[in-house]
């Protein structure tokens, strides 16, 4: 739990929030979870592009792309490159990225939790003129 007095958590750690990093920015979009929850239950832990494009419904080619682009290059995830005919390109969580699998599984558990409330609040305000 924080204090708003002090910001800080139970177990004394600061919070402050970093969204100009952009790393927060990505963790909230659309595809960003669902590559790395996709990674994480991989057998054998690598994917293969086409793999994942099939696995996660709606995401386009260029949005598949850029999402592991920018995800190998925080280092979350490892481009592995076979150079044979045709060339196989497959996909890993980093230990970092699966780390990050853990965070986001506390966000996913919170959202389920809430999600009645959650859904009541927008339902109360939308009934109201802002």
């Amino acid at each position: 739990m924080i204090s708003k007095a002090n910001n800080h958590t139970d177990d004394g750690r600061h919070f402050k929030p970093y969204p100009s990093n952009g790393i927060c920015g990505k963790l909230g979009d659309k595809w960003t979870a669902q590559v790395i929850w996709h990674l994480s239950l991989a057998s054998g832990r690598r994917l293969r592009f086409s793999a994942l494009k099939s696995e996660i419904e709606g995401i386009t080619q260029r949005m598949l792309t850029l999402t592991l682009r920018n995800l190998e290059r925080d280092g979350l995830v490892v481009r592995h490159y076979f150079p044979e005919v045709p060339p196989r390109v497959e996909y890993e969580l980093t230990d970092m990225g699966a780390d990050l699998l853990h965070v986001l599984e506390s966000i996913n558990y919170w959202i389920w939790e809430n999600l009645p409330r959650i859904e009541e609040c927008r339902r109360i305000y939308d009934r109201h003129d802002h």
